[in-house]
């Protein structure tokens, strides 16, 4: 089953040439997924009721033509199946002119709400996603992000309130942003950007922000303060 939202880009979702940000897009794929869990009966208002949460592990974005300020972008997504404890689940974005814009794929764990433990049984969950096999990159693993081994520029950051998530996590659009924030001055939108998620981060931890770029690649890595836990390695090309 294939689930669409209208999403119009105002003013919060742009950069200064007016065409929508990779935060702008991740949220976009955020709402259009919280929707679908809604319809299935597994989304945030059914959490009292089930005590089951989904937890973001992975995403992978590949813009093709960048949507402007004032455009109404139509998200489409779909739960594209099940390996061992993780679900995937693939989008495509299309502009005014039914032209496709964005795909990219995630991947999610379901936890216990109550407990963090992760679910290892989806029999009278995934059912009710109406899975599809179809993929939007040919390649459909999640190849494994290698961590820089030097790095040009550390920042600290400090989680603030106003980032935070229903799960008292720092929410999973919010690491697109601080990667920003120590990109060199200059640098446009990245149309293609993969975000691995490792540890969550918690309300006033202070983090090390770490830049490095390879080949021309750009990598950002979030840290502990002390360097010695891994949050989040996101590359951006």
């Amino acid at each position: 089953m294939r689930v669409e939202h209208n999403n119009y880009i105002g003013i919060r979702d742009i950069n200064k040439n007016l065409d929508i940000t990779n935060t702008g897009i991740l949220a976009a794929l955020e709402d259009v997924a919280c929707i679908h869990s809604e319809m299935a009966g597994f989304g945030i208002t059914d959490i009292p009721k089930t005590d089951l949460t989904w937890i973001l592990i992975n995403w992978k974005v590949k813009v093709l033509k960048r949507p402007k300020y004032d455009e109404t972008i139509r998200v489409e997504t779909w739960s594209s199946g099940v390996e061992k404890i993780y679900t995937y689940r693939d989008f495509n974005i299309y502009n005014e002119k039914n032209e496709k814009v964005a795909i990219a794929t995630s991947r999610w764990l379901l936890l216990e709400a109550s407990t963090g433990k992760i679910v290892r049984d989806f029999t009278g969950i995934i059912d009710n996603y109406h899975a599809e096999e179809e993929r939007v990159f040919e390649n459909e693993k999640f190849a494994k992000i290698i961590e820089p081994t030097t790095y040009k520029k550390k920042i600290d950051y400090t989680i603030t309130n106003s980032m935070i998530d229903i799960n008292d996590h720092l929410h999973n659009i919010y690491y697109m942003d601080i990667a920003y924030s120590i990109l060199p001055e200059g640098k446009e939108e990245f149309d293609n950007f993969e975000v691995t998620y490792k540890k969550e981060i918690k309300l006033g931890e202070k983090v090390k922000v770490l830049y490095e770029e390879i080949d021309g690649v750009s990598y950002v890595t979030i840290k502990s303060n002390d360097e010695k836990e891994l949050h989040s390695i996101i590359k951006l090309w």
